[in-house]
């Protein structure tokens, strides 16, 4: 019989050769299809002219990197901020949840594309209006998510808290929260995903520096391999946050990931 640690050991090795494998197999063949088939590179690059002009301004490109994390993380941390307290509030009573989920709703139907432009109008051609965009496209998701968690706790559980005479404040913290830590943590991984794309919208719309001011300006000068190299950063960026947010579950709350609705 094999041995469990090695079986699990096994499972994990597998877990990151084969994709790996997968991924540097497809880079072969997308390097040999440009060649083969003579694609011009301001149409589709190959990975090596990616490469290359990436790395050839490196220090610049990880200077818009920093630029488009900053808002990323801000935007998340805002976003975190105001949804856990709104999503109580919005708990607290069938009355206040008919009144304000509609609001929610209208915030994100309006494309965020075109609310960016008037975001800069108000607020000027700064930082805020893209952790503005970043916020608002990142705490939808999470409020939903953090108010379903609460409001899933059996009723079996809030009654037995109610026999110890819990107050709301001890029903909440000692009951609803600790039940609702796998839809909160879901509703982060999603959040942290969108606040990525909600910097690079505002980024799109005005800005003079980050990974989506760098997309455009290349695109404009025909530097797709440099588009190109922006965008795989903004594609690891919000890999790694994602991950970030999986190991903190798993580190602080390693009970939570068996019920997680979301495969980390």
């Amino acid at each position: 019989m094999q041995n469990p640690s090695l079986r699990r050991s096994l499972a994990s090795a597998r877990d990151v050769l084969l994709p790996t494998l997968v991924l540097i197999g497809l880079i072969v063949v997308w390097e040999a299809a440009v060649d083969l088939f003579g694609i011009r590179e301001f149409i589709l690059p190959a990975p090596s002219a990616i490469w290359t002009a990436t790395t050839a301004i490196w220090g610049t490109v990880m200077d818009h990197t920093i630029a488009t994390l900053t808002t990323v993380v801000v935007g998340f941390l805002v976003s975190i901020a105001i949804s856990l307290p709104l999503a109580v509030f919005i708990t607290a009573s069938p009355w206040i949840s008919t009144a304000v989920y509609p609001l929610l709703v209208l915030t994100q139907s309006i494309p965020k594309v075109a609310l960016a432009p008037i975001l800069v109008i108000a607020l000027g051609a700064n930082e805020a209006p893209r952790i503005v965009i970043t916020f608002l496209v990142a705490f939808f998701p999470l409020v939903i998510a953090i108010a379903t968690g609460l409001l899933s706790v059996p009723s079996e559980l809030i009654e037995l808290g109610r026999s110890y005479r819990a107050s709301r404040l001890q029903e909440l913290w000692r009951i609803r929260l600790p039940y609702a830590v796998p839809f909160i943590f879901s509703g982060l991984k999603v959040a942290v995903a969108l606040a990525v794309v909600g910097a690079v919208v505002g980024e799109f719309v005005a800005a003079d520096r980050g990974l989506g001011y760098l997309i455009t300006t290349s695109t404009a000068f025909f530097k797709t391999p440099l588009a190109f190299g922006a965008m795989i950063l903004l594609s690891l960026m919000g890999i790694v946050l994602f991950q970030a947010v999986v190991v903190i579950e798993r580190v602080f709350f390693p009970w939570s990931s068996g019920q997680d609705t979301v495969v980390g």
